[in-house]
């Protein structure tokens, strides 16, 4: 269960038979998307709905330039929010659009230009730690701040390491895609650094599994020993 003063935090995302999320390095995630069924991106977007935020990482923003915003169904778009150590967000980035709010968690060595660039733009900056962003500060700045309940991220392998090494997600729900695409440097699901023995495996619980359309979802809780 989340700390009282966190978010429950949902990772969501598609995923190959062999765990790819894009089809090479520096590819964007959309190449893969557009193969998910109708049904499955309806899914998506009812999630995004019953979420109070949205969080992706700043290089997924570099190469998807998603909106993050809900669209195919009724319901509020989220908060958007994108942690970026330098407050490292292009200046035409679809998330600084007025199609939903937008929170940039930047740290305290982010330039004081970028930092005002983006407030001029109308997002909140919220600073959180001293040279990388403080995930579970920013998470509790989010809760407490913003009043957000439950997170959904649909980051990249960085992102999603950091989250996990922090022991900030809840749940996890994968989209599975019918194509292997293989490379050795390809991202996956989680990247982050080796672990090195199996004690420090993520363990996860699967509770539910189902078709949507034609891509099998599966559901897991995280599991976080003592």
């Amino acid at each position: 269960m989340p700390d009282n003063d966190r978010p429950h935090v949902l990772m969501m995302s598609e995923i190959t038979v062999d765990g790819k999320l894009t089809l090479k390095r520096g590819a964007s995630s959309k190449i893969l998307m557009k193969y998910m069924a109708p049904e499955t991106e309806i899914l998506l977007h009812q999630t995004r709905a019953v979420c109070d935020a949205i969080m992706v990482g700043a290089n997924t923003i570099r190469i998807d330039n998603s909106f993050l915003t809900v669209r195919l169904v009724e319901g509020k778009s989220p908060l958007r929010v994108i942690p970026t150590s330098q407050a490292d967000i292009p200046p035409d980035a679809n998330v600084l659009g007025p199609d939903a709010r937008t929170v940039v968690a930047a740290s305290e060595a982010a330039p004081a230009e970028r930092v005002a660039r983006l407030r001029a733009a109308g997002v909140d900056v919220v600073i959180a730690g001293a040279d990388e962003v403080d995930l579970p500060e920013l998470m509790r700045v989010l809760a407490r701040d913003y009043g957000v309940r439950r997170m959904m991220i649909e980051g990249g392998p960085t992102l999603n390491w950091s989250m996990l090494n922090h022991r900030l997600v809840d749940e996890i729900r994968l989209i599975h895609l019918p194509f292997i695409v293989g490379g050795a440097d390809t991202p996956s699901l989680v990247g982050g650094m080796h672990i090195e023995t199996e004690e420090e495996m993520f363990r996860l619980s699967l509770k539910r599994h189902y078709m949507c359309g034609s891509n099998l979802v599966t559901e897991w809780d995280v599991l976080y020993g003592a």
